[in-house]
């Protein structure tokens, strides 16, 4: 056996993470309040008294982005000064978006607009103010600054082990700072802190995107909402994204992102042909101004003299919850994007998405918010009765619309699929020494156990309570991510120097 075949081996941060994956689940199954409530407290303490944190490292991951794209570190390229991209813009774009962000944007798309409009930040409810910051505040909490967090990861670790041939893993990128030690206690701990937040995020994810799926087939086909139908979706849905597991990252992953963004567009698109097209662009152009403008003093709002409970509920629960997908994505976006520049990769891993997400909330959430205006009061009682149905209650108001509400749950069960198989495929990397094909084993283990988890935690009530401890992960992550972001820093700058001093 050589030692390449060993490496590839699951080794202790494998066993160690599903040990307490294993842990977490029976105090969900056997206690689920008690979980709750202990998770619910430690979140709440976490909000209340580091919320300042949270928003000044978001917004510190944006500037730090923004400046390794820009700065003389822009042109070196993640691998070696000939290597050039393995996936072309559109699939690359395809894969990165997929991971990143499409299901929770299909969720979220009309309610979370419709959700602000009945409970602004800082207007009276149901008026024209509220539905403008309704529309900014939910391009500001899907737009740059989850996808600055994201690139951190990912670009350091893109760097670490494509240009400097460092293990796949999150602790590889703490070479400058510790040297070898991140192969002993410390490098694990990490490691085993970024397994953490990935399987109980991701099983959270898969919880909710089962429960839209669910509220679909009711809404579109009068489908019973019952736990049996949630347990037979969560069952199917995990057949089919362990088949693309099992295909590898050039097949099932590569096509599904391709399908996804296709469908994505297609259903926008029409949308905005069937639908107020003047006022959806009005929407995103007014908005992305609004946004624009507006950005730094959304990303410093804590609410210090109003005693708000609403930036805690939205803004750091999204930051907060970005930061605990961090791991996951960074890794998997890392993994396809080596033979960029750093320039290229920020530009588009930031800008590219984050505009996507601006006209597909302009789209569905303003097109929504247009009927409520006008008196289609049925979608905000539907809305506030079961979130799960609001993007269909939607497209219901348009010629189509059972036509495109089928297509939108297809849509989801994609995006649900890509988005589990490429938690398979990040799990495998991290639990087996950072190798770039984890082999279908290691794959089919971690599918299972995500699958495992996101049922028991729907039939015990456990998912905000899990939801709650992923997020409760960002914390120390964040301070993870600083010193990361630091590394990376040290890093590029002696490389910047080693190339001048050749030219000297």
């Amino acid at each position: 056996m050589t030692k390449e075949t060993r490496m590839k081996k699951p080794g202790k941060v494998f066993y160690i993470s599903i040990i307490i994956s294993l842990i977490f689940v029976l105090w969900g199954a056997i206690s689920p309040e008690q979980l709750n409530n202990v998770a619910g407290k430690t979140f709440s303490f976490l909000i209340q008294q580091f919320g300042w944190f949270y928003l000044i490292t978001s917004f510190l991951f944006l500037v730090a982005t923004l400046y390794f794209a820009f700065s003389r570190f822009g042109k070196i390229r993640l691998g070696k000064d000939d290597d050039r991209p393995e996936y072309s813009l559109l699939t690359w774009f395809g894969m990165l978006f997929s991971a990143g962000m499409g299901i929770g944007l299909v969720f979220y798309g009309v309610a979370e607009p419709i959700m602000h409009y009945y409970n602004p930040p800082n207007a009276e409810p149901e008026t024209f103010e509220a539905a403008r910051q309704a529309m900014r505040y939910s391009f500001f909490h899907w737009g740059l600054h989850p996808w600055a967090i994201y690139s951190i990861v990912a670009l350091s670790l893109a760097y670490f082990q494509f240009r400097k041939e460092k293990k796949g893993l999150i602790s590889s990128t703490f070479y400058p700072l510790i040297g070898d030690r991140v192969n002993g206690p410390i490098g694990k701990a990490i490691d085993i802190l970024a397994v953490f937040a990935t399987i109980f995020g991701v099983a959270t994810s898969l919880g909710l995107g089962t429960l839209q799926v669910n509220g679909g087939l009711t809404y579109v086909f009068d489908l019973p909402n019952t736990l049996g139908i949630q347990l037979l979706i969560i069952a199917v849905v995990t057949i089919l994204y362990m088949l693309s597991a099992q295909t590898g990252l050039d097949r099932g992953i590569k096509i599904l992102s391709n399908v996804n963004v296709a469908t994505a567009t297609f259903l926008m698109v029409f949308l905005i042909m069937v639908g107020p097209t003047a006022h959806i662009l009005n929407v995103f152009t007014q908005t992305l101004g609004s946004y624009l403008q507006n950005i730094i003093a959304m990303s410093f709002r804590v609410s210090a003299f109003q005693h708000s409970p609403w930036v805690g509920s939205w803004t750091l629960f999204y930051w907060a919850w970005w930061i605990a997908w961090s791991p996951f994505v960074g890794s998997f976006i890392a993994r396809v994007s080596k033979g960029r520049t750093i320039r290229e990769f920020v530009i588009g891993v930031l800008l590219v998405p984050s505009i996507f997400g601006f006209l597909w909330f302009s789209t569905f959430g303003g097109a929504a918010l247009d009927k409520l205006m006008g008196g289609q009061q049925v979608i905000g009682e539907v809305v506030n009765q079961d979130m799960t149905k609001a993007l269909f209650v939607t497209l219901e108001q348009f010629p189509f619309g059972t036509i495109l509400s089928i297509i939108a749950i297809v849509l989801i069960i994609t995006f649900f699929i890509t988005s589990a198989d490429s938690a398979t495929f990040v799990l495998g990397m991290m639990t087996s020494h950072g190798t770039l094909n984890p082999s279908n084993k290691v794959k089919l283990i971690w599918g299972v156990i995500q699958s495992s988890i996101a049922a028991i935690l729907l039939y015990f009530g456990g998912l905000d309570a899990l939801q709650m401890a992923s997020i409760i992960t960002a914390f120390p992550f964040a301070i993870i991510m600083l010193l990361m972001t630091y590394s990376l820093y040290t890093a590029l700058k002696e490389e910047g120097s080693k190339k001048e001093r050749k030219k000297v």
